[in-house]
C-alpha cells in the first residue's frame, strides 16, 4: 500500500503564498485521483482538490482561482500552489490516494 508525507505547511501572513508537497512511497501513476483535504480547528475534513489519472483537476468554490493542484508522476509527487492565502484557509491539510490512504498531513496557518 502506497504511503504519502506531506510537507510545506508554515506560518504565512494574509495574501502570502505556499506550496504543499505530498510524496508517495511508490509510482503514483495508475492511481486513479489524487486529493487535497483540509481540516480547520472545530470543523469536518473538506475536500479541496482532485487530480485525475487523466490530466483534469477540480476545486471547491473557496479555493478556486487561488490553489492549483498539480501532480508528477515522474517525481511521484503531487503538489498545492496555495495564492492569496486568507484566514480560513487555516487548517490541516492532508494529502488522499484514495481507498482510504491518508498522509499525516501539514499545518498551514494564515495570520497576520
Amino acid at each position: 500500500q502506497v504511503q504519502l508525507v506531506e510537507s510545506g505547511g508554515d506560518l504565512v501572513q494574509p495574501g502570502g503564498s505556499l506550496r504543499l508537497s505530498c510524496a508517495a512511497s511508490r509510482s503514483i501513476f495508475s492511481i486513479y485521483i489524487m486529493a487535497w483535504y483540509r481540516q480547520a480547528p472545530g470543523k469536518q475534513r473538506e475536500l479541496v482538490a482532485i487530480a485525475h489519472k487523466d490530466g483534469i483537476t477540480s476545486y471547491s468554490d473557496s479555493v478556486k482561482g487561488r490553489f492549483t493542484i498539480s501532480r508528477v508522476n515522474a517525481k511521484n509527487t503531487v503538489y498545492r500552489q496555495m495564492n492569496n492565502l486568507r484566514s480560513e484557509d487555516t487548517a490541516v491539510y492532508y494529502c488522499y490516494a484514495g481507498h482510504g490512504v491518508w498522509g499525516q498531513g501539514t499545518q498551514v496557518t494564515v495570520s497576520s
